[in-house]
């Protein structure tokens, strides 16, 4: 099994394939729009045009799951996204990505690579970890649903999931796992 047998509903409304990204180095994200992990959408950009053009892509999944930080309608979602962090990466519609009604694909990515904790000396970890253990003690319950936004997952140019960076991993700290994937691909 890869993430080629999962399709998704792409911002336009039309269910995408993702076996159209086959053979490309995907990073796969949840996101919100009001969460404080929110800044990395400036930092997943970058990455974007720093390897889009090396058989890179970033696939966005919006997700109102975790305290409501992600109220907004699909087309406001990605015209904020675009005038406010200038993503260009490609954003699918909102969906689930934990417990019942979860997008199977998250289902899927959260079963491969497990829960291993997050960067406590994050600045943005003094305020997640205290606020998950006494709002939602729940979500800390098993060691592979997705905890928080911005969790990332990075698939190989063969469908299989590498790697898991949780929320409290930048951007910016992948630019090495990225690069050994895309450079597995160019030998």
């Amino acid at each position: 099994m890869s993430i080629y047998e999962f399709s998704a509903l792409a911002m336009n409304g039309q269910e995408k394939s993702l076996e159209s990204l086959k053979g490309k180095v995907v990073l796969i994200v949840n996101t919100a729009g009001k969460c404080g992990f929110t800044y990395q959408y400036k930092d997943l950009q970058k990455l974007y045009d720093r390897y889009k053009d090396k058989g890179f892509v970033i696939a966005g999944f919006p997700c109102n799951q975790f305290d409501n930080q992600e109220p907004d309608s699909n087309d406001k979602i990605e015209t904020n996204c675009l005038l406010n962090y200038g993503v260009s990466f490609p954003l699918f519609q909102k969906v689930k990505v934990r417990d019942e009604g979860a997008h199977p694909l998250f289902t899927y990515l959260s079963r491969q690579k497990r829960f291993e904790g997050f960067n406590k000396f994050h600045p943005v970890a003094r305020v997640l970890i205290p606020l998950l253990n006494e709002k939602h003690p729940e979500y800390m319950m098993d060691d592979h649903s997705i905890k928080w936004n911005f969790t990332k997952f990075l698939i190989s140019a063969d469908g299989e999931v590498v790697k898991r960076f949780e929320c409290t991993s930048d951007p910016i700290d992948m630019e090495a796992d990225i690069e050994e994937q895309l450079a597995a691909v160019h030998n």
